[in-house]
């Protein structure tokens, strides 16, 4: 036992030995500890997660130090904290999409969720920036995804898409749902923690200005994202031309609402 507030605690003199952390920071031991049962499965998107105090006693740890980590995690949008219902495993429904990954807004400022049409799936040998995106070895290859994303009935976003094949077999060999990001994590029990994004002011040409129907020399804004996985493996390189003729993008820093997650 690491923590001396746990040892007076009747459930931590029932527990199994508790677990032995090393001498990093305790809570974020704790996280780790935590984020490894989601990574492995044993908690899956949508479980509610044992009490605090039960938590507590498991690891040998004092509740404060579990709620440090917990707290950690929902602020990172990983775990959802329910008013009196507990804490669970965030799950990837639209409206979390919507709110924390889409971020292409009308110029109305009524965020709508993106319609999807699907224009190219298969696996390739990944090219030389995919390799270098996703950290993959020379003869890698990759699940490759081309699509056009609509507001209403107008294009807006031309993306490619970008994953390790070897993470997702078969991703390309069905129909390719418009929310991805829930289901990478329903059919391959992987789920995007965090984003990186960098954005490019471009001109639109040839087939990506027909794509988007708009004359070549059209502005847009080219937006590279790597998503990676709780583990923190770049686990999907997106690349995206994004009109904003009636639409700006949006980052919100503020306070996340009830709808906490990660997803698109």
């Amino acid at each position: 036992m690491i923590d001396d507030n746990a040892s007076s605690s009747p459930l931590s003199r029932k527990a199994a030995p508790p677990t032995d952390f090393g001498f990093r920071p305790l809570y974020r031991q704790v996280k780790e500890e935590f984020v490894r049962r989601m990574v492995d499965g044993r908690w899956a998107t949508g479980t509610a997660l044992p009490s605090e105090q039960g938590l507590a006693a498991e690891l040998g740890v004092s509740q404060g130090t579990v709620r440090k980590a917990l707290d950690e995690l929902a602020a990172e949008n990983v775990l959802v904290r329910r008013q009196g219902r507990g804490t669970y495993v965030a799950e990837h429904d639209e409206a979390r999409i919507l709110f924390q990954f889409f971020r292409l807004v009308p110029d109305d400022g009524i965020a709508r969720f993106p319609d999807s049409e699907v224009l190219s799936q298969g696996v390739h040998a990944a090219r030389k920036d995919e390799r270098d995106a996703l950290v993959l070895p020379s003869g890698a290859k990759v699940a490759r995804i081309g699509r056009v994303r609509s507001l209403g009935r107008s294009p807006v976003i031309l993306e490619t898409l970008s994953l390790p094949d070897r993470l997702f077999p078969g991703l390309t060999q069905s129909p390719v749902p418009n929310s991805l990001y829930a289901h990478y994590a329903a059919h391959y029990g992987i789920t995007i923690a965090h984003t990186t994004e960098r954005l490019k002011a471009v001109t639109l040409a040839g087939e990506d200005a027909a794509r988007l129907d708009r004359p070549d020399g059209h502005p847009a804004l080219r937006v590279e994202r790597l998503a990676t996985a709780l583990d923190g493996r770049a686990v999907e390189w997106r690349v995206s031309l994004c009109l904003t003729d009636s639409a700006h993008y949006l980052v919100n820093d503020a306070p996340k609402g009830p709808h906490k997650a990660a997803g698109t």
